[in-house]
C-alpha cells in the first residue's frame, strides 16, 4: 500500500515534468506551473487512508474519542437525519476538527470577566452557555486565569454533562472559519491548491457526485509531502532551489507576528489563535525577541484528552503547557512532532530544504530566525503553496457566491 501511494505522488510529479517539456515557450517558470496544475485533475491526488466520519448525533465526548483514538485531527460529519437517497450537499454536515470542538467548549466556560472566577466544576461554568456564544473580545488575562484551568477544571469539564450531551450537529456553524466546501474529481489541482492557499482552507473535500460520498481528504500537509516527492524533477528543482528571500517568504514579519509571552496563560494563546484566525503562536521570551515554543491549535486537544498532565502546575501558563505536554508525549508519544522543539530556519535556505523539513517532521510552520536567534518571522504550509501558484484574473467567477466569504481587496 506503501509503495502504491508513494508511486502515485510521484506520478504527479511526472505529469507535471509531462506537462512542463510542452508549455508554450512565452511562458514563465510561474505561469507554467499554473497551465501544468490546471491540467490534472484533483482525482489523481493519492487518496488519504483513514476514511473516518463522524455522525451528526455524536456527542462532543464521542467525537474526541474517534478523533484522538485515529490519530486524525478533522473528519467529516453525516448528517444522520438525510435520507439514503441524499446527494452529497444534504448527506454531510461539514467537516468537524479536533481544534474547533476544543476552542469552542472552551469558548462556551470563559468567565465574564479577568477578575471572576469560575464557578465550582465546569457544568456549572458552561451552564448559561445553552447554544453559540458570541466571540469575546480579545482582552488581557492574568494569573487567575492560569490558575482556574488546572487539570482539575478540564477533569470536571470533560466528565461533565454538558461535555457528554452536546451533539455535534449542535455545534455545525463553528466547525470551520470558512463553510464546508468540497470539489468534484473533476475540478483541477490549481483550484485545489489555491483553496488550500489564499482562500485559507485547511482541508477539501473531494466528492464523487454519482455516489454522493467524499471519497478523499486533501489537506495542506499533504501537498507539502506529495511535493517533497517530487525532488529531482526539472520543474521542481527549477523553483524550489530558489532561497526563501528570493520568494518572498517569509510574508509574516516579526511586526506582524502574533505572540504569547511564556508567563501568559496558556488560553490566552487559544484566544489569540481564535481572534486572529492563525493555527499558531510562538511562545516568546520575556522581551519578546526570542522564542522558547510553539503552541498551535492541534496542541488544544491535550487540554481536553490528557487534563491529569497538569496537576503539578499551580499556574498553566505557555511555558508550563509546552513543558506538561512534552512531558507527557515523551511518556506516550515519542513519534509526535511537538517533541521536535522549537524549529527554525534563515532566509538563506531553500524553498526545497524547507518542504523536506516541514514534510519529514510533520509540521505545520516554521519560525525565522536571524543569526543571533531573535524572531523574524514565521512561514506556514500555507505561505509554501502559495507561492506556487498564483489565481488568474476572474478565475473562480461565481464559484464563491453565498459559500465564501473573500479575502479582503480581493477582485474576483
Amino acid at each position: 500500500m506503501a509503495n502504491l501511494q508513494l508511486e502515485r505522488e510521484t506520478s504527479i510529479g511526472m505529469q507535471v515534468e509531462d506537462l512542463w517539456d510542452v508549455q508554450e515557450s512565452k511562458l514563465n517558470p510561474t505561469q507554467k506551473l499554473n497551465a501544468c496544475f490546471e491540467n490534472i485533475p484533483v482525482s489523481a491526488f493519492p487518496h488519504t487512508p483513514q476514511g473516518i466520519e463522524i455522525k451528526s448525533d455524536a456527542s462532543l465526548a464521542e467525537a474526541v474519542q474517534i478523533l484522538a483514538q485515529n490519530k486524525i485531527l478533522s473528519a467529516p460529519v453525516v448528517n444522520v437525519d438525510a435520507p439514503e437517497d441524499a446527494s452529497w450537499i444534504d448527506r454531510y454536515l461539514g467537516i468537524v476538527e479536533f481544534a474547533g470542538i476544543a476552542v469552542w467548549i472552551l469558548q462556551q466556560s470563559e468567565p465574564p470577566s479577568p477578575t471572576n472566577h469560575l464557578p465550582t466544576g465546569a457544568e456549572s461554568a458552561v451552564a448559561p452557555a445553552n447554544g453559540m456564544a458570541s466571540s469575546a473580545e480579545l482582552r488581557t488575562l492574568g494569573s487567575e486565569d492560569a490558575s482556574i484551568t488546572a487539570g482539575d477544571f478540564f477533569e470536571a469539564l470533560t466528565s461533565s454533562e454538558f461535555y457528554k450531551k452536546t451533539k455535534v450537529r449542535d455545534i455545525s456553524g463553528s466547525f470551520r472559519w470558512a463553510p464546508f466546501l468540497a470539489l468534484q474529481q473533476s475540478n483541477s489541482f490549481l483550484t485545489m491548491l489555491l483553496l488550500l492557499s489564499k482562500y485559507k482552507m485547511k482541508s477539501i473535500p473531494i466528492v464523487d457526485i454519482g455516489a454522493g460520498n467524499i471519497n478523499n481528504i486533501i489537506t495542506q500537509s499533504a501537498v507539502i509531502h506529495m511535493l517533497a516527492e517530487c525532488t529531482g524533477l526539472q520543474w521542481f528543482e527549477s523553483w524550489g532551489t530558489k532561497k526563501l528571500s528570493e520568494i518572498g517568504l517569509p510574508t509574516i514579519s516579526r511586526n506582524q507576528l502574533v505572540t504569547v509571552h511564556e508567563d501568559e496563560p496558556v488560553l490566552q494563546a487559544f484566544r489569540l489563535m481564535r481572534k486572529k484566525r492563525v493555527g499558531g503562536v510562538p511562545v516568546v521570551t520575556a522581551d519578546g525577541k526570542k522564542a522558547i515554543g510553539n503552541i498551535s491549535l492541534r496542541d488544544v486537544q491535550f487540554l481536553l484528552t490528557a487534563p491529569e498532565i497538569y496537576h503539578d502546575y499551580r499556574l498553566i501558563t505557555a511555558k508550563n503547557f509546552l513543558l506538561a505536554v512534552k512531558n507527557y508525549l515523551e511518556k506516550h508519544d515519542t513519534r509526535s512532532p511537538m517533541l521536535s522543539g522549537m524549529i527554525t530556519c534563515k532566509t538563506n535556505e531553500t524553498i526545497k530544504e524547507l518542504i523536506q523539513m516541514l514534510d519529514s517532521l510533520k509540521i505545520q510552520r516554521v519560525y525565522v530566525v536571524d543569526d543571533d536567534g531573535n524572531l523574524e518571522g514565521t512561514i506556514t504550509l500555507r505561505d509554501i503553496i502559495s507561492r506556487l501558484v498564483y489565481e488568474p484574473p476572474g478565475y473562480f467567477g461565481d464559484f464563491f457566491d453565498g459559500v465564501l466569504p473573500l479575502p479582503e481587496n480581493c477582485r474576483i
